[in-house]
């Protein structure tokens, strides 16, 4: 069977088993391994992708289910929104968001997906947005405060 979708803004198809994780055509066949598995079970979201421009743990997405859907990667969020990817990156970086990198992939596609529905969000709104989102090295509040920093700078980019 063949499954025909965009992935990062080109049309693809892949003849892999409908049943198969997203996650893993992604990394396998195509050769994306920003896209991380951290647990496996759709808890931590390093593995976050966006399908039809909403936020889902690949891990837990059939291949068969998204025929005809357009995926965004990390890899691809980097080259079709370069603005937005630099703004989110800087803030991160600047906010010291960073450390290990498992989880970064996944945050910055959960802020990405975010600020796309709300440009302005509060804190509350920020944490409940990066929920699904975790991070064993930051504690989270400057993941946070970079995301209010991408809000802030990026006015007008989401």
């Amino acid at each position: 069977m063949m499954i025909k979708f965009i992935l990062n803004g080109k049309k693809v198809e892949s003849h892999s088993p409908s049943g198969l994780r997203l996650l893993d055509v992604l990394r396998e066949e195509f050769g994306l391994t920003g896209t991380k598995e951290g647990c496996g079970e759709g808890e931590c979201g390093a593995c976050a992708v966006l399908v039809d421009g909403k936020l889902f743990d690949s891990c837990l997405v059939a291949l068969g289910s998204i025929e005809g859907s357009e995926i965004i990667t990390i890899e691809g969020f980097k080259e079709m929104r370069r603005d937005r990817f630099e703004m989110i990156s800087e803030s991160y970086s600047k906010c010291g968001a960073v450390q290990c990198g498992i989880c970064i992939p996944g945050m910055v596609m959960a802020t990405e997906a975010l600020l796309c529905e709300n440009p302005n969000p509060n804190e509350y709104e920020i944490r409940m947005g990066l929920s699904g989102n975790l991070c064993r090295c930051t504690g989270y509040n400057m993941i946070v405060d970079a995301v209010k920093r991408a809000s802030k700078e990026g006015a007008g980019l989401w």
